[in-house]
């Protein structure tokens, strides 16, 4: 008996993302607004009875078909040996969102595979769901809000998570140099005198409403990747001079975003920077509202 399940994987932007300190075991604490977007991988499941377990990938990017640590796979690992499943797992991953740039896109992956598994598992009640919770944070600091993608406040290490209601859907173009940024290595570089702490309240009441302007898009890891990466600071400024309302990078880069003001700007906009950084993947895409639903199927 064959269980197949298919999903998608969303990205997300840090709308700000402000560190307020350091933990003793060296992990930094932030204060983010993570906003869900309409960009997406595709996800397809199979999963076979099987006398031992194993996993497979099959993705459109080779290398990561072939690595043996991706984050989709690591995810059907650990969830069979959480609720001691043994099966034969077939993930077939079709990458949309560009890989190594602060858009969450393994994250999500791994989420997902882990909210389709529970779903085959028939897996539902609030045991379950700490016990996914879990897993997802030893997967990696944005892989537990991808369970359940909404508008939200994140804060500790990313497993605070608070969901925002009434942001409104907001038009975005995504620029994305030709290269990956290590997360791990930006924050090694991070000074503490570049840490912001905690966002005001009057730019959060802003954010609800829908209201962006510059000075909410705070991240103080964007100095530092910059430094590395001047072509961040080059993608910035085409969006800024393309109409974005405000643009910033987005987690540890090197994506960074332009908020719009309609779909037809935004789409206008990505024409443009796309001849004018023909090096770069550009994308106009759209924050999600919290109400749109991806649910596996």
């Amino acid at each position: 008996m064959v269980t197949e399940l298919s999903g998608r994987a969303c990205a997300k932007i840090n709308l700000f993302l402000r560190i307020t300190g350091r933990r003793g075991d060296g992990y930094h604490e932030l204060d983010s607004v993570f906003l869900p977007l309409s960009l997406a991988d595709e996800i397809r499941l199979e999963i076979r009875a099987a006398d031992e377990s194993s996993v497979s990938l099959n993705c459109n990017l080779p290398e990561l078909a072939r690595s043996k640590d991706n984050l989709a796979t690591r995810a059907a690992r650990s969830f069979m040996s959480e609720f001691d499943l043994v099966a034969d797992v077939s993930i077939n991953l079709e990458k949309h969102i560009p890989v190594g740039a602060g858009l969450g896109g393994g994250s999500s992956d791994a989420a997902t595979v882990l909210c389709m598994m529970a779903a085959a598992a028939q897996l539902t009640d609030d045991d379950a769901a700490g016990r996914l919770r879990r897993i997802a944070l030893t997967l990696g600091a944005d892989v537990p809000f991808f369970l359940d993608p909404q508008p939200s406040r994140v804060t500790g290490i990313g497993e605070r998570i608070v969901a925002i209601e009434g942001v409104p859907s907001m038009p975005i173009v995504i620029a994305v140099p030709p290269f990956e940024v290590s997360t791990a290595a930006i924050f090694r570089a991070l000074d503490p005198a570049g840490w912001s702490g905690e966002a005001p309240d009057e730019h959060l009441e802003a954010i609800m409403r829908g209201e962006i302007s510059p000075e909410f898009l705070v991240n103080d890891l964007a100095a530092v990747a910059i430094a590395q990466f001047p072509e961040i600071r080059r993608l910035k400024g085409l969006l800024e001079d393309s109409g974005a309302r405000a643009a910033h990078m987005s987690g540890s880069g090197g994506a960074v975003f332009g908020v719009f003001d309609s779909t037809e700007e935004a789409e206008t906009a990505a024409t443009k920077i796309r001849k004018r950084a023909p090096f770069a993947t550009v994308i106009a895409t759209s924050t999600l509202d919290g109400e749109s639903d991806d649910e596996v199927a």
